[in-house]
């Protein structure tokens, strides 16, 4: 597969508002983020979010350009990249669920993770998927069991699509949990959702490369 790997270091606010590419080439933006940031989905309102305990915490809070819930993003805890695919290219596709799907296939190579499903069907609700991503399961979303191992959005433009996706290293549900407004959920109701794994780009790469 012909994608451009790129890390990027630096800001999650400035990542997240990154463009397309003109002209757009197939892409593979690895982020390393300088500082701990919660992310929220396109359409999430503000009033979610607690932001005198993310400020009380150095916690920035960021808008992403892509749908779904809020993810807490802590350097060292998640790795986080996004897959630009222009729509002249083999992988792209104009069915939002079954464009995923490959990226989840792809992951799990990665991660050498043949116990993880990449799910196909429709959205799983949960009572806070609406609130925070690893809550629900999506198309091209990996999951353990009942556990999900990681989270996926897409933003779809004449030009391509960006798909962006995280992987937890370590799951701190009490502060995400936290730094919501009510009502919100119980760390409890959270602490068995995700599995974590290890992933780098060498592997990730190499996957990619693999991909047919």
């Amino acid at each position: 597969m012909d994608f451009e790997a790129q890390v990027v270091r630096g800001d999650p606010a400035e990542f997240h508002a990154r463009e397309f590419p003109n002209p757009m080439t197939a892409q593979l933006w690895w982020f390393e983020p300088d500082r701990p940031a919660l992310i929220l989905g396109s359409t999430q309102s503000d009033a979610l979010v607690d932001r005198q305990e993310c400020d009380s915490r150095g916690i920035e809070v960021v808008r992403r350009r892509s749908g779904g819930g809020v993810v807490l993003v802590v350097p060292g805890e998640v790795a986080w990249f996004d897959v630009l695919v222009p729509r002249d290219h083999p992988r792209f596709d104009d069915d939002i669920s079954r464009g995923a799907w490959w990226v989840g296939e792809v992951l799990r190579d990665a991660l050498g993770r043949p116990d993880a499903e990449v799910h196909t069907g429709p959205v799983v609700h949960t009572p806070w998927s609406s609130l925070v991503c690893f809550a629900g399961l999506g198309p091209g979303e990996l999951h353990v069991g009942h556990r999900k191992l990681s989270g996926l959005s897409q933003r779809r433009t004449r030009a391509g699509v960006r798909v962006q996706c995280a992987v937890y290293r370590r799951w701190d549900p009490e502060m995400l949990s936290v730094l919501l407004r009510p009502p919100r959920p119980r760390p409890a109701e959270l602490v068995d959702l995700v599995t974590t794994a290890v992933l780098d780009l060498a592997a990730l790469v190499s996957a990619l490369g693999q991909c047919r």
